[in-house]
């Protein structure tokens, strides 16, 4: 799986201190690639690994960041892949949600191999674009394994006792393939399921569904397949949500 912002990060620290949380000394730290401690390894599904990870002089995270994980061969050979931080800033450990892709580089490995204890090389957190403070007013929209960085923005809702101003919707074709459907539930998510007709949640995010959402002064994180952002992002103009409001992270198995 890889994920890319469709904004930019432009710099936005002149005049601002190097040691500011988030400002240049950090982003720098989260530049370097470091050993992570694999300490939690969970199964939720068939084709997912949840791994939880302990990073050396952790740079704390932003909810809707992400972290590249890389994998070398013993000839040098190296691939790696982003995946979305799943856990609270406030968390000690970082949580990564991962898709197994039958014919995935990466998350083959991370999926069938990787066991507590392990050590993985890693990059972040990365990413401005796509961040939330948990202050504003949000509008969260997710498709399949694109609900983890939302999940991260719920879980800091909670923590900054914030949770109203996060609207969450979000789809996948059955129940046991979305992400965290408990924890989401609970949150009072609009969950859709489009292939579980005659279950609770069967159906889709269609118009009525997003324009219930529609709110002009929030910012809208949508996250998914490339298909699956793109026709949300026409739904939710077309309901009059602005379009300056939306901001997309696209995921998809990489060539």
């Amino acid at each position: 799986m890889s994920s890319a912002s469709t904004g930019t990060d432009e710099p936005d620290d002149i005049g601002v201190p190097d040691d500011r949380p988030g400002g240049p000394n950090d982003r720098r730290a989260a530049a370097k690639w470091r050993d992570a401690r694999v300490v939690e390894v969970a199964h939720p599904a068939v084709d997912a690994v949840v791994l939880r990870l302990a990073v050396p002089e952790r740079v704390q995270h932003h909810p809707g960041q992400h972290y590249v994980v890389r994998l070398r061969a013993p000839d040098g050979y190296t691939a790696q892949r982003s995946y979305s931080v799943a856990s609270a800033p406030a968390d000690d450990l970082v949580e990564l949600f991962v898709e197994r892709i039958d014919d995935g580089e990466v998350s083959t490995y991370l999926a069938d191999v990787v066991e507590p204890g392990d050590d993985l090389e890693v990059r972040g957190p990365i990413g401005r674009w796509f961040v939330w403070s948990g202050y504003t007013r949000a509008i969260g929209i997710g498709g399949g394994s694109g609900v983890a960085p939302l999940v991260g923005m719920l879980r800091h809702a909670h923590d900054v006792g914030r949770t109203e101003r996060l609207r969450l919707a979000v789809s996948a074709t059955t129940r046991d393939r979305l992400p965290y459907a408990d924890e989401l539930e609970a949150a009072g998510a609009h969950i859709a399921l489009t292939r579980s007709p005659g279950e609770p949640h069967a159906g889709r995010l269609d118009m009525s569904a997003v324009a219930a959402l529609v709110d002009p002064e929030a910012t809208v994180y949508l996250c998914g397949s490339a298909r699956f952002t793109g026709a949300m992002e026409t739904l939710l103009v077309d309901a009059g949500q602005p379009a300056g409001t939306i901001r997309v992270e696209r995921f998809g198995p990489t060539g």
